[in-house]
């Protein structure tokens, strides 16, 4: 007896002691997740959003180029904000409009349906603007395009939707593509730079054309001035140890007599002096923060390369001088901001397109590895077709390292247009310089199946494509492989560096997240983590 009650006391001791540290543990995790909960701040809806692109911006130029910033620019953002060093776009042939639209729907071509800037027009057989509309007209242009090419939504659609169409939504960029992919269907309008005659430019499809625009156009435009320069800004430039010394820094006119003048002007320094103007006269006349609902404003900028100098190559003193002034640009905006509306209500979100094109000069010591001519391509593939299916034109074109075959012969020959696609990838591959080819029956992310063609090349690296019917300059195959960062600037944005790469699908998942918006009707992806836990 006496040893059975000591064994009840053990089971009974021990049963008091596993009660009591189960309800301490249960405490300390309940503290633990409150605490936590309380830490999490959600982030305040800013009243206003400027989102920023750079096409071509380089996150390596930015750490080589640091030495010639200011400190209220691009190290601000960098210093001050939450900074991702890299951001990975997920599929192949970036390009300004493709990789607009997949920061601003979160989604990839394969969806969004914008594969390019331009794509191939089965009614001419040659290349159109992705955004073309013949069904309107142009305001201070001749182009004809509107946002129906897009097949997802956009953040400043789901704005629009959200607050019943009281959010403003206006962008500005260099080009037509670039500004309309950034506002979206229902922005209240899109400007670009007109080539023909210098003045921002936009379509009747949009029905909300300040007059403030009118106005600049009238009087301060940069098509109002007989003849634009733009002059090396520091006498020597140490960025690029390969750069070439010039005996006199660089000076370009453009003046009036020139016709591609505008379409230069688009590669300097002077067309982001420009965005930053007109979205001064937006901060300032727009009424933004003036209704309950957050307002967008996106802007384009550019940081490639000049390829107007035949004698330029990627070490240049230009694109360090493009850097230079850029960031002057960066923080002019910034004060802009702060004046106009006041950076504690903006929310600021910096990116880059994601690719960049290189300058390959002709060289007689360093030859490329091969040439792929396109047009023998299509002509032996044609020939090869009708070994086997008999006579006619089964290859429609070639366009952007795509081949587009015939469909309506296809079907009116009753042939199986699988059987002949898989023939003509297996014979598209053998040629030389030819590293995969991918069919539009198993297409990747950057294929649309209405408007990529049905097969899709690439290239070995090293190789130049050499189209012989177009005038165009041979085409070097390399990698595009580059670090776009991403900046994330606000009231109560955490200081943070974050070294893991981001997708830049996830951009407009964060956004929507910070607008407490749904996100883009293609977007699969979640906000970043660093502005969830906050």
């Amino acid at each position: 007896m006496i040893i059975w009650k000591t064994q009840v006391f053990h089971v009974s001791l021990q049963h008091h002691f596993q009660c009591t540290m189960n309800k301490w543990f249960s405490s300390l995790i309940s503290f633990i997740a409150i605490t936590g909960l309380q830490a999490q701040h959600p982030i305040d809806r800013p009243k206003l959003v400027v989102s920023i692109v750079v096409d071509q911006l380089r996150g390596d130029y930015l750490q080589y180029f640091s030495s010639t910033f200011g400190e209220k620019g691009f190290k601000r953002l960098m210093q001050e904000g939450l900074f991702y060093h890299s951001v990975d776009f997920g599929f192949p042939n970036l390009s300004q409009a493709s990789s607009t639209a997949a920061i601003y729907t979160g989604s990839y071509p394969y969806y969004n349906g914008i594969i390019g800037d331009t794509r191939f027009d089965f009614n001419t057989n040659g290349e159109i603007s992705i955004v073309s509309d013949e069904h309107f007209m142009g305001n201070y242009t001749s182009n004809r395009v509107s946002p129906f090419a897009l097949l997802s939504s956009t953040v400043g659609d789901e704005l629009k939707i959200a607050s019943q169409g009281q959010g403003k939504v206006y962008s500005i960029a260099p080009n037509a593509e670039e500004a309309i992919l950034s506002g979206g269907k229902y922005a209240n309008c899109a400007f670009w730079l007109d080539e023909s005659n210098g003045k921002w430019a936009t379509s009747t499809y949009y029905k909300d054309i300040p007059g403030y625009v009118d106005n600049y156009n009238a009087s301060d435009a940069i098509g109002n001035y007989p003849e634009k320069q733009w002059d090396q800004s520091h006498a020597y430039y140490n960025g690029l140890p390969y750069a070439t010394s010039l005996s006199t820094p660089f000076s370009y006119r453009f003046t009036k007599t020139d016709k591609d003048r505008y379409t230069k002007i688009k590669q300097t320094s002077l067309m982001n002096m420009e965005v930053t103007k007109l979205a001064g006269r937006f901060l300032e006349n727009a009424g933004f923060t003036r209704n309950l609902s957050s307002d967008l404003l996106t802007l384009t900028y550019y940081a490639g390369n000049y390829t107007y100098n035949p004698n330029q190559d990627d070490y240049s003193y230009e694109i360090q001088d493009i850097y230079y002034r850029l960031d002057k640009e960066i923080e002019n905006l910034l004060d802009l901001i702060d004046r106009k509306v006041g950076l504690k209500h903006t929310l600021i979100l910096l990116t880059s397109t994601g690719y960049y094109d290189a300058v390959q000069k002709p060289s007689k010591k360093f030859k490329p590895a091969g040439e792929f001519h396109p047009n023998r391509c299509t002509s032996l593939l044609n020939m090869y077709l009708m070994a086997i299916y008999g006579q006619g034109n089964w290859v429609t074109g070639y366009f952007n390292q795509q081949l587009f075959l015939n469909k309506k012969l296809i079907e009116d020959k009753k042939v199986d247009g699988r059987e002949l696609l898989r023939h003509a990838a297996e014979f598209t591959n053998q040629f030389s310089g030819v590293q995969e080819v991918t069919t539009s029956a198993e297409p990747h992310r950057g294929m649309n199946k209405n408007l990529s063609g049905d097969i899709f090349i690439e290239l070995q690296p090293g190789w130049v494509i050499v189209n012989e019917k177009h005038s165009e300059k041979p085409q070097y195959t390399r990698e595009k492989a580059i670090q776009p960062p991403l900046f994330i600037f606000g009231e109560n944005i955490r200081k943070e560096q974050v070294f893991r790469p981001v997708k830049a699908t996830e951009i407009a998942a964060t956004l929507c997240y910070i607008l407490r918006i749904r996100p883009p009707t293609a977007c699969k992806d979640f906000p970043l983590q660093e502005i969830i836990t906050n």
